[in-house]
């Protein structure tokens, strides 16, 4: 904060005006720190950059400036109109006072500013009135004000869930008859706002918003479908995939990966295809993890998530269904899967999973979560040690080629490793000569 307050100070004692803005101001008003600080200022382009020596001009068109102070890039706006619009920026911007700068921004809560250097707020828009009502309001005309980006139907679904405010009626209504619109916003714009939607605590009502709305059936139209797809007892009471998918969402903390919240939400898609229904109103979902898989990814390239994500939850979906399996596996097996990267998020998922259903599947969790816990220390030596043997070994030791043969044969090495079997490399090459018979 203070480099920011030393960006402010230097454009005031050069004769402008500068204010910090936007989510920073909303923040301090919550009396929460924030994350990063936006600066409006009457000072042009041209003459921030004279008074700093450090800039880079990132959107010089648009009055936009990045001073560096103390090795931390702020962005430096100058106050501005927006003339025109493609529905995500303006086509061109004329400079103007502060004043006129508060009235093109989106929401009330998203229009004041602060003067740290007097130490005070200055409101134009009524934001501080909003904020004490946790009224969600469009500046202006909420029409224009979309129409300017899109984007923001979603935006104002993320703020009313997010902060746990209520909608100004005009809001509401312009958020439901505009929704639309968010179908013309590109992916990856979708995908940023809903990242942000939900690493919050409160991302199972915005869910239920945007589908009162109509919007998940634009965003994310296989979530919408869920409603049809009813559950049984013994094991979901809850009712559908959609609630269920809801209470699952609610079990996960805030701020935990984003990822994680992206698998809680895709876990189940494929109880569409897999639907079966059994004799005493009983219905089964075999397999269903498969057809989860293969629907999700769909979801997630569409939304542009980059390889290594799609990765990561796609192995969160695929093995979210473990936990019945994991008591009964092999020692070797079951330490494989605890010591894969991704197993954190999965016991998390687990969790999610068996405390989101009614009635909360406890003894199942308990009995992963025991093993777990037991088979921790076990894993913390095991991730430091060397493997007894290596290809070169196997190869020189039985005569073999590269190839499958010994690749199949370090996996049995590795899993003797892990159960404890052996202790040295001569034990292991023994253990290896009775197993190479199995091949």
């Amino acid at each position: 904060m203070k480099a920011a307050v030393q960006i402010v100070k230097k454009l005031q004692d050069s004769g402008f005006e500068a204010y910090f803005a936007g989510g920073s101001v909303r923040d301090m008003l919550f009396k929460k720190e924030p994350v990063d600080f936006d600066i409006a200022t009457s000072a042009k382009p041209q003459e921030v950059e004279k008074i700093f020596k450090k800039t880079k001009p990132v959107g010089k068109d648009f009055g936009v400036v990045l001073v560096i102070e103390n090795n931390i890039a702020f962005e430096v706006a100058t106050f501005r109109a927006d003339i025109g619009t493609d529905t995500r920026r303006p086509k061109k911007v004329k400079f103007v006072s502060a004043k006129e700068d508060a009235f093109r921004r989106d929401f009330t809560i998203n229009g004041i500013f602060y003067d740290p250097v007097k130490k005070k707020y200055i409101d134009f828009v009524d934001g501080e009135k909003d904020l004490r009502r946790k009224i969600i309001r469009f500046i202006g005309v909420p029409k224009k004000r979309i129409d300017e980006d899109y984007l923001r139907v979603l935006r104002a679904v993320r703020f009313k869930n997010v902060l746990g405010f209520d909608y100004d009626g005009k809001t509401m209504e312009a958020v439901k008859e505009n929704v639309e619109k968010v179908s013309k916003v590109s992916s990856e714009r979708v995908r940023e706002e809903l990242d942000k939607m939900f690493v919050n605590k409160n991302r199972s009502y915005a869910v239920e918003d945007m589908s009162k709305f109509g919007l998940l059936e634009i965003v994310l139209p296989e979530i919408e479908e869920m409603r049809k797809v009813e559950q049984s007892p013994p094991y979901h009471h809850e009712g559908d995939v959609f609630a269920h998918i809801l209470l699952v969402l609610k079990e996960i903390p805030e701020n935990s990966d984003v990822d994680l919240v992206w698998a809680c939400m895709l876990h189940d898609l494929g109880k569409k295809e897999t639907r079966k229904e059994l004799p005493m109103n009983r219905v089964s979902f075999h397999g269903h993890a498969s057809f989860s898989v293969e629907k999700s990814e769909k979801i997630l390239r569409r939304l542009k998530f980059s390889k290594q994500r799609i990765k990561k939850i796609l192995w969160l979906v695929e093995f979210h269904q473990k936990f019945c399996d994991i008591p009964k596996m092999r020692v070797g097996r079951r330490r494989n899967l605890f010591m894969h990267e991704y197993f954190p998020l999965l016991i998390q998922l687990f969790h999610a999973d068996l405390f989101g259903s009614i009635p909360k599947a406890k003894k199942d969790y308990k009995a992963v979560a025991d093993l777990y816990r037991t088979d921790k220390k076990v894993l913390k030596k095991l991730k430091v040690e060397k493997p007894l043997v290596m290809g070169d070994d196997i190869m020189k030791e039985f005569g073999l080629a590269p190839g499958k043969k010994v690749g199949e044969l370090l996996k049995v090495a590795k899993d003797a490793q892990i159960e404890r079997k052996v202790k040295t490399k001569k034990e292991m090459l023994e253990f290896l000569k009775k197993s190479i018979a199995l091949f």
